[in-house]
């Protein structure tokens, strides 16, 4: 009998150690990051935060930056690869990045791209960010409502000045059209005037190119905006600048500072990001609105559906909508239509900074610096 309950005991503590390595084994599957820099402060955020997400939820996950610079960043998907990643959660630099997705397909790895989508790609079916058409939206609603251009007139118009963000990422036609769409009425009536450049929408591809800033560089917005104000705007006093995010926005406020016309009352500047730089600009009245796309939701909402991938679920992602009607047009990658799941944006201005805040966006100790 004390055999028998020797045996028995033997197979059910056996049976443990099987169902816990098979829970394990089917837990530990492995997400690759890959992110395109960090020189924008975003992008390492997102990165350790996708990291994070996917670690909760019991996956391995690898975290690479690219350093703008895609070859690398092919490498460093190349080694998720290898490494048996089942899928590749990736911020890509350019359209270069096709390359490496189509090594992912034919290993049957899914790809999602993360905020920017891959172009000239067939070979995956996932993007997932913001809706970026209304970020746009939202930046220009912001300069409407800073320079009250409802109550300007053609007899005083106001001027402006327009910056896009890196021709490589697809995100900075969105943002560039959704802003136009709202400006393009002020500027038909004649009591909004462009100073410089004016691609009336990312169609124009010849003035988009003169007003985009390659990978988002700061020092390249900064010098445009010093020649701006030596050459087209020197016999004039800006009043708006249309910037595409915060780190650019800062690197032309830095321009302007320097320009005595401005030493006393800046232009006003959209953004984007939500920044903690840029907060601390605008809580000092000098930048004055971004946009906060809490980032924290998006990489929890891209590891939920990397989940939902890696169990064959039909993704379904609270705080997400499918992109549908002209919102389509987000998931277009040149090459077919992917499954574009949307997030929705938020207007920060000096009025509402507490909403970034409140969501826990910043640490602690920045956090204590913009109440």
């Amino acid at each position: 009998m004390k055999k028998l309950l020797a045996v028995l005991l033997v197979l059910l503590v056996a049976g443990v150690v099987l169902v816990g390595c098979k829970k394990q084994a089917s837990g530990a599957a492995m997400i690759g990051i890959a992110m395109p820099e960090t020189h924008v402060q975003r992008w390492e955020k997102d990165g350790n935060q996708l990291k994070a997400e996917a670690e909760k939820r019991g996956y391995r996950a690898a975290l690479q930056f690219g350093n703008a610079d895609q070859a690398q960043q092919n490498q460093q998907i190349q080694s998720f690869l290898t490494q048996g990643a089942k899928v590749l959660v990736v911020g890509g630099i350019n359209d270069g990045v096709a390359s490496v997705v189509a090594e992912a397909a034919r290993d049957k790895v899914a790809v999602i791209a993360y905020d920017r989508i891959i172009a000239n790609s067939a070979d995956y079916d996932y993007y997932i960010t913001f809706n970026n058409f209304k970020v746009g939206v939202l930046q220009a609603q912001s300069i409407v409502a800073g320079l009250n251009l409802d109550a300007a007139t053609t007899a005083a118009p106001k001027q402006i000045t327009l910056f896009a963000g890196s021709p490589t990422d697809g995100n900075a036609f969105f943002f560039f059209d959704g802003a136009m769409s709202i400006l393009n009425p002020y500027i038909d009536k004649g009591v909004l005037k462009v100073v410089g450049p004016y691609p009336k929408t990312s169609a124009d591809t010849a003035n988009f190119q003169r007003i985009a800033t390659e990978n988002w560089q700061a020092p390249i917005a900064k010098a445009r905006m010093e020649n701006l104000l030596v050459g087209d705007a020197r016999n004039v006093t800006l009043d708006a600048i249309l910037a595409p995010n915060d780190t650019l926005a800062r690197a032309i406020l830095e321009a302007c500072k320097a320009d005595a016309k401005y030493r006393t009352k800046l232009p006003v500047i959209s953004g984007q990001d939500a920044e903690f730089d840029s907060a601390m600009s605008i809580k000092n009245g000098e930048q004055y609105s971004t946009v906060f796309k809490d980032t924290a939701k998006l990489a929890e909402a891209a590891i939920i559906l990397a989940d939902q991938i890696l169990k064959g679920q039909t993704p379904s992602i609270p705080g997400a909508v499918l992109a549908s009607g002209d919102l389509r047009e987000i998931g277009n990658t040149g090459r077919k239509y992917v499954n574009a799941y949307l997030l929705d944006p938020i207007l920060v201005t000096k009025a509402n900074l507490n909403v970034p805040v409140d969501a826990g966006f910043y640490e602690a100790s920045q956090a204590s610096q913009l109440k």
